[in-house]
């Protein structure tokens, strides 16, 4: 079965695969991209197109996350970073052995 879904009966005027071609557009102008009535009845029908859409948005959030740290660690965390790695011998130089 392939995702193109042409005979929705909700939705005559836009198939599922003309739909998902507009799927770029439509994330790269992000929400001011859904202005066209026929994306938004589409949508309103669609169950599948809907879902999917749910899904992408998810996706991009978590992707979003993760390229924008929300904040930096303290000072404290550091220090206790460095004391570990200090403390610990795994992680000492040893000169005369390398």
């Amino acid at each position: 079965m392939t995702s193109q879904n042409s005979n929705h009966s909700d939705s005559p005027h836009l198939s599922c695969a003309d739909f998902q071609q507009q799927l770029p557009d439509l994330f790269a102008s992000g929400s001011e991209g859904l202005t066209d009535p026929a994306l938004i009845q589409h949508l309103k029908t669609c169950e599948n197109c809907s879902a999917l859409v749910r899904d992408l948005q998810y996706i991009a959030d978590q992707a979003r996350q993760l390229l924008e740290p929300t904040h930096e660690p303290s000072d404290s965390v550091w220090k206790k970073i460095q004391e570990s790695l200090t403390s610990d011998p795994t992680y000492a130089v040893n000169p005369s052995k390398q």
